[in-house]
């Protein structure tokens, strides 16, 4: 690190993620902004997130009272690729025709053709996150990316499925995400888990933490998955609160259920929507934000290793708004410092 560099010192206008001057080559922690939400179905803006969490986390103090000073491992976030932002903006304007439309269930040669231009554009977009997750995990880097919307998750969980065979995935979510094709999008945010689950046989187990809205067909699916898939459910594990029981035994209870090396998958609308109004799908009910922190502190305090993460569907205020940048900055580095500390545990 810089001599000059003042941890306690306002940032530098222009400076890097958390007002920090490490370049990705330095850093120990590389996060991959991915700009990009093409099919999302309900409210937008996710792919403007990695921009309003860089922004917002510049105002992070960096010494963290429960995992001390993670950016002295040095902490770097790679510019945004403009060729992940054009696929988007293709994507999001074939998308668009087949959403009004319902999806693609009437047949039509119009809305098959534009959901497999959407579909071609996710699996380039995906390709790009896996091969740029797999080069700095080579480096021996720890590798987060930062969305856009859930979908963006699947190539980076293929990186360190492949590098950490066994892996399981602690997904944060409001949803289950275990839908198939939802609106004939393969590659849909409502699918992310389900292709997980079928696509990448390194991810041993599935664990979902705060689910309050999804379909039967995706709760049939956890239920089938021979233990594969474990979902907590929020109105289950609020249950158990009014009934006194700690949250820290809850969670003691949801990471018995996860292998040694631990990915960590949070769609921020898994917290209180409080805490992120202008998520896509906002549902009532949720984390607390340190019931979410305390999940993380769980996962290290028990042995496990944080080896990676995405944090998803952070959408900025479109009146300029300034909250839900704020909580997805301070949530990722709470990630990276829990990430960390794991490493050491």
């Amino acid at each position: 690190m810089a001599t000059h560099f003042d941890p306690s010192a306002a940032a530098q206008p222009g400076s890097g993620v958390f007002g920090l001057p490490h370049s990705p080559d330095e850093a120990h922690v590389v996060l991959i902004p991915v700009p990009f939400e093409a099919t999302t179905s309900y409210g937008g803006g996710t792919s403007d997130g990695p921009a309003a969490v860089l922004d917002a986390s510049r105002q992070v103090d960096l010494f963290d009272v429960e995992t001390g000073r993670p950016y002295e491992r040095g902490i770097a976030m790679l510019p945004e690729s403009q060729e992940l932002r054009d696929w988007n903006t293709r994507a999001k304007e074939r998308a668009q025709v087949v959403i009004d439309a319902g999806g693609i269930h009437s047949g039509e040669a119009e809305l098959l053709a534009a959901a497999k231009d959407v579909n071609a554009l996710c699996d380039q977009m995906n390709e790009y996150v896996y091969r740029t997750a797999r080069h700095w995990l080579e480096q021996g880097k720890r590798v987060a990316a930062v969305g856009g919307d859930h979908s963006i998750s699947f190539g980076i969980i293929r990186a360190h499925a492949e590098k950490y065979p066994g892996l399981g995935v602690l997904h944060l979510d409001a949803h289950a995400d275990l839908r198939v094709a939802y609106e004939g999008f393969t590659w849909s945010h409502a699918s992310i888990m389900y292709n997980v689950a079928e696509r990448i046989p390194g991810v041993k187990t599935l664990v979902q933490v705060g689910l309050r809205d999804m379909s039967q067909e995706e709760h049939r699916y956890i239920e089938d998955s021979k233990g594969r898939v474990h979902g907590f459910f929020d109105a289950t594990l609020q249950n158990k609160r009014f009934d006194g029981i700690p949250w820290n035994r809850q969670v003691d209870e949801i990471v018995a259920l996860l292998p040694q090396h631990v990915y960590l998958s949070f769609d921020i609308d898994g917290l209180d929507p409080v805490l992120c109004p202008h998520t896509g799908t906002p549902v009532p009910g949720g984390l607390s934000f340190p019931e979410a922190i305390a999940l993380l502190s769980g996962v290290a305090r028990s042995g496990r290793t944080i080896v990676g993460f995405d944090l998803t569907e952070v959408a900025p205020d479109p009146e300029g708004g300034e909250w839900d940048g704020n909580v997805g900055a301070r949530l990722l580095y709470k990630m990276i410092g829990w990430m960390l500390k794991s490493q050491k545990a």
